[in-house]
């Protein structure tokens, strides 16, 4: 398996910096996300999009999947026509990217009930399923165009709730390139990875790894990997069952005046659970 980070993981702004710091802590590769502005944005071309490579060469790193956290604004079920019509651009936008980075997966939300800000919009759980189920069936034929696979990552979004759900949800779908964007440590509150990973099988098409405590239960139960309630050798040898030997990649977020150092820390842990410490 390849060891890959997240570009959230960064504090520095510049993405020459960010790539010569995955470069200094060995990762092999970068997850880049789409936002509203910055580096890869929603008016970006593909020119912009050949320097980023070529820059990601110039440090030996590959790039291989296009996030975005877009999709807590811009939901693909939302109630208003105008934001999900938005969402499905948002999607259509990461698979160019994708494909003129060299990606070969996207990561998307496929809707929310209900997001992380109080007060939100609540969307019934029948409406989001079906809207769901039609706009990513809508998006699909493009994905196969672009040869890039969406992803649907398991979130905090009161919605595909349980593996056996996501599984019958992506074989609803039933397309090559609409797969499982796995994160381990989403499901540690009311879940084990493990037997996720077991019951999706060779649907999953990328994993994040992080952590989590479930005697937090909230957003702050998020600590450095290793330091958390995920079974990291279960969550390996669950992996190997499948046949799954892609790409591995941190999800964290750099916190306070030493930034730097969740890359160092980060990148230690991984190489323990992937046995290369």
């Amino acid at each position: 398996m390849k060891k890959g980070i997240g570009i959230w993981a960064f504090a520095e702004p510049s993405l020459e910096k960010c790539f010569a710091l995955a470069q200094k802590y060995g990762y092999d590769g970068v997850e880049l996300a789409l936002d509203e502005k910055g580096d890869i944005n929603l008016n970006s071309a593909r020119e912009d999009m050949e320097k980023v490579r070529s820059l990601a060469d110039k440090y030996g790193l590959e790039l291989y999947s296009v996030a975005t956290g877009l999709y807590w604004s811009y939901s693909l079920t939302a109630g208003d026509a105008a934001v999900r019509e938005k969402a499905e651009a948002i999607v259509r936008k990461q698979l160019d990217l994708a494909y003129w980075l060299g990606c070969d997966t996207i990561l998307v939300i496929p809707g929310m009930v209900a997001g992380l800000a109080p007060g939100g919009e609540v969307v019934p759980y029948d409406v989001v399923y079906e809207r769901a189920l039609e706009a990513i069936k809508r998006l699909a034929p493009y994905a196969e165009k672009r040869k890039v696979i969406i992803g649907l990552e398991n979130v905090w979004n009161k919605f595909l709730l349980s593996p056996n759900e996501m599984r019958d949800f992506i074989d609803e779908i039933d397309y090559p390139y609409v797969g499982a964007y796995f994160d381990v440590g989403n499901v540690i509150l009311n879940g084990y990875p493990e037997q996720w990973i077991s019951i999706l099988g060779n649907r999953i098409s990328k994993v994040h790894f992080k952590d989590y405590r479930r005697s937090v239960g909230t957003l702050d139960g998020f600590v450095d990997i290793l330091s958390g309630d995920v079974d990291y050798p279960a969550v390996m040898k669950a992996l190997e069952d499948i046949g799954y030997d892609d790409w591995v990649t941190a999800e964290v977020f750099p916190q306070g005046k030493y930034s730097e150092s969740i890359l160092d820390v980060t990148s230690k842990a991984m190489d323990i659970i992937l046995g290369k410490a």
